[in-house]
């Protein structure tokens, strides 16, 4: 299932209005739309006939640019995402989830790490990024960049010329994200999928860039749990799918505990409460009305056994309904977990602010 692009909410139109190019727009669309280059291109135009996107902005040389710089390719007469696209689409992720954080925390999700921690100090230096701790600024190198960038010895350094130490950790973590893919999640007028796409996808660039040492994994659950490789996050949607938790939670369990990471944790993004099981002979039980005691107590049977394998679940539900936060209060107590209800358009600041915070207390 998809959000057509005929069918814009009122959320994604003023986003398109704040966003400063067509590239933040361009990418916006693909996940709105699972990666469809074809049906976003198409979207463009018609924002731009209902003056979303400014007429003056040339959406055929865009395209063009596109297909020059190897984010997209011709696959017959079908547009498609190159490798590069996608690497594109997580460093665009991160950086628009990155900039909220910076606006709406003040930086307070910072990775500041005190005495005892494992941390050492490596003689290779990097360029500054968000969050790296400004004791490690290497002053003369950051100096230098600026001499080099402006051909003059003013003192014109901007951000872009700081560099700092770069460290290694001695302990790493292991996290999988678990994301709902039930029908719920595009239900009631708010796209729910988009957003939890856009942090699994942010997720993924700040792990692979800051923290090689630790371990992510994408595990999608509905009727059923499947393990997603990062290649194909921009094309999952959601599908006419009951909630199976349960499953998510075994396959996260059961892929965590062949990881050597000392730390394990799963991040858990859903809407709707658990509603169906697979019994031990593979039989399916399903109630989606109401929570289900048996339902219910399979779920929470999983939640202990984690809790028991030393692997935490932080579950983020995008929902205000009191009746389901119980339940998930309830999962969060057995598991000795973090739990934090937000909204989709909120969803990254809760997730990143919590990997920073707890990072230090779990390494």
């Amino acid at each position: 299932m998809r959000f057509w692009y005929s069918k814009f909410d009122d959320e994604l139109l003023q986003q398109i209005r704040s966003m400063r190019d067509l590239m933040q727009i361009f990418n916006q669309l693909l996940l709105r739309l699972n990666g469809d280059v074809k049906m976003a291109l198409k979207a463009m135009r018609q924002l731009q006939q209902m003056g979303y996107i400014p007429e003056d902005w040339d959406l055929d040389k865009f395209e063009e640019e596109l297909k020059k710089n190897s984010v997209i390719t011709m696959e017959g007469t079908t547009p498609k995402l190159t490798r590069k696209g996608e690497r594109g689409l997580r460093r665009d992720s991160f950086e628009y989830i990155f900039e909220r954080l910076k606006a709406s925390r003040d930086g307070t999700h910072q990775t500041n790490r005190g005495a005892g921690d494992s941390e050492e100090v490596l003689p290779e230096r990097k360029q500054y990024s968000f969050g790296d701790n400004l004791s490690r600024l290497d002053l003369k190198g950051s100096l230098l960049n600026s001499v080099f960038r402006t051909g003059s010895l003013g003192m014109g350094l901007s951000e872009d010329d700081l560099e700092v130490y770069d460290t290694s950790r001695n302990t790493s973590c292991a996290t999988v994200i678990l994301i709902d893919i039930s029908h719920s999640m595009v239900l009631y007028g708010e796209d729910r999928i988009t957003p939890a796409k856009q942090v699994a996808l942010a997720f993924t660039e700040l792990i692979t860039t800051k923290y090689p040492k630790d371990s992510l994994e994408i595990v999608l659950f509905g009727n059923d749990a499947k393990l997603v490789q990062i290649k194909d996050l921009p094309y999952i949607g959601v599908g006419p799918y009951l909630t199976n938790t349960k499953a998510g939670l075994q396959m996260a369990r059961n892929i965590l505990m062949r990881k050597k990471n000392p730390n394990k944790q799963i991040f858990m993004i859903t809407d709707g409460k658990p509603s169906m099981i697979r019994r031990s002979n593979g039989t399916e039980y399903r109630n989606p009305m109401g929570l289900d005691p048996m339902i219910v107590n399979r779920t929470l049977d999983e939640a202990v056994t984690c809790r028991k394998k030393n692997i935490t679940i932080t579950t983020f539900m995008i929902t205000d309904d009191p009746y389901l936060q119980q339940f998930v209060r309830k999962l969060t107590e057995l598991n000795r977990g973090r739990a934090y209800f937000s909204k989709a358009d909120n969803l990254g600041d809760f997730i990143f602010y919590d990997f920073f915070t707890h990072r230090k207390r779990n390494h």
